[in-house]
């Protein structure tokens, strides 16, 4: 492969600056870890594809092992570990890129500093690895490192969230947001009519600030309340993470109090964070109560409160990328061209079963009723 003996030495000098520099870690902390147990089953996390089976897994077609068996050296810079998906993204990468199938994969978690994410590539490229994967943390302010990337002939994916100033990477493996935000609005339309709801006033409690997900969550979600009238009461970022979410929701209680009927949290540890402000506050949420409460991601933490009502329905996002971006890599190893974008399956969940589906850019989307199984399955 590309690494040199001559660069060893730089090689190990370089991770220790970035595993300090960035708070690198093989096991990134969760505030579920137990979430991670669970892969994701065929149908509730993305089928044979994104459950990651024998050939999507590094099995006996894997693209593990180069020239002479050499292992094929993968450098991955995550965006942190504020999340329950964040984790499960991680475990993932870690799972399919192993050194039992023939990989070594040099991973930071760049703990949401968009300054540490480019310096980690550029760590990755006097490491002379043979592949780069960063899930960006910000969209904008990539083209230069990645002409870097480019020059070393270094090959970069990229997944989850996208990069908007920039089309230096070999291909794009994630979620359609706005989407995701679309079927959230066109859900909550549906749902209003189906319970005789006439008047909706929205708070949002959006993920982090820059972040491609949180602009294409509200861009859709935006697009159906204007259609249709609804008061956005108020929008403000929670990070995506439990703390902010609940921090957001306080000043929202005290900001608006009986003035909304509808959260709509960018994430489940937003949501989680935003039940136990309005519990502290009395406030009832979740099916049949005063507030309907609408999530994203659909981690297994998450389903479990679609499950009991507690959250009246979760937009899944899924994280299970490393084995779509595999494939990627052996399409390269093989001298093919892959595609630019990868879009994951996904599925909307749901409490009650008064609708069975949704109509989302013209297409009919099936709704999934959470059921015991569902949770056992789920990431």
């Amino acid at each position: 492969m590309k690494r040199k003996m001559a660069s060893l030495m730089v090689c190990a000098a370089m991770t220790a600056a970035l595993l300090a520099g960035c708070g690198s870690s093989g096991e990134p902390a969760s505030s579920n870890a137990d979430n991670q147990d669970a892969a994701g089953a065929d149908d509730a996390a993305g089928g044979d594809d994104a459950a990651g089976g024998d050939d999507a897994a590094g099995g006996d077609d894997a693209a593990g092992g180069g020239e002479s068996g050499e292992k094929i050296t993968i450098g991955f810079a995550q965006v942190g570990h504020e999340s329950d998906w964040r984790t499960a993204s991680t475990k993932s990468c870690q799972d399919v890129f192993s050194a039992e199938n023939g990989y070594d994969l040099q991973f930071v978690d760049c703990d949401n500093d968009s300054a540490a994410q480019i310096e980690a590539i550029r760590g990755f490229i006097q490491q002379a690895v043979d592949y780069i994967i960063v899930d960006p943390i910000v969209s904008k302010g990539w083209d230069t490192v990645l002409t870097e990337c480019e020059d070393a002939g270094i090959p970069v994916i990229v997944i989850d969230r996208t990069i908007d100033d920039s089309d230096k990477y070999v291909s794009w493996v994630g979620s359609n947001f706005k989407t995701e935000g679309l079927a959230a609005g066109e859900w909550l339309k549906a749902y209003a009519e189906a319970k005789g709801i006439s008047e909706i006033n929205a708070l949002v409690i959006e993920g982090s600030t820059g972040a491609s997900a949180t602009l294409g969550r509200t861009e859709g979600f935006q697009e159906i309340a204007e259609a249709n009238g609804w008061k956005i009461v108020d929008s403000q970022s929670g990070d995506f993470t439990e703390a902010g979410g609940q921090e957001v929701m306080e000043s929202y209680i005290k900001s608006y109090e009986g003035q909304f009927n509808v959260v709509i949290c960018q994430n489940d540890n937003e949501a989680f964070g935003a039940m136990t402000a309005m519990k502290n506050a009395g406030i009832e949420y979740g099916v049949g109560k005063d507030v309907i409460l609408v999530s994203f991601d659909a981690c297994t933490a998450g389903l479990e409160k679609v499950m009991s009502g507690d959250i009246n329905a979760d937009f899944e996002c899924n994280p299970l990328a490393a084995p779509d971006v595999e494939k990627v890599i052996k399409q390269l190893q093989a001298g093919e061209t892959p595609e630019k974008e990868v879009y994951m399956t996904e599925h909307w969940y749901v409490n009650e079963d008064i609708l069975s589906s949704i109509t989302v850019n013209g297409e009919e989307q099936e709704l999934t009723v959470v059921t015991q199984e569902i949770v056992d399955a789920q990431y």
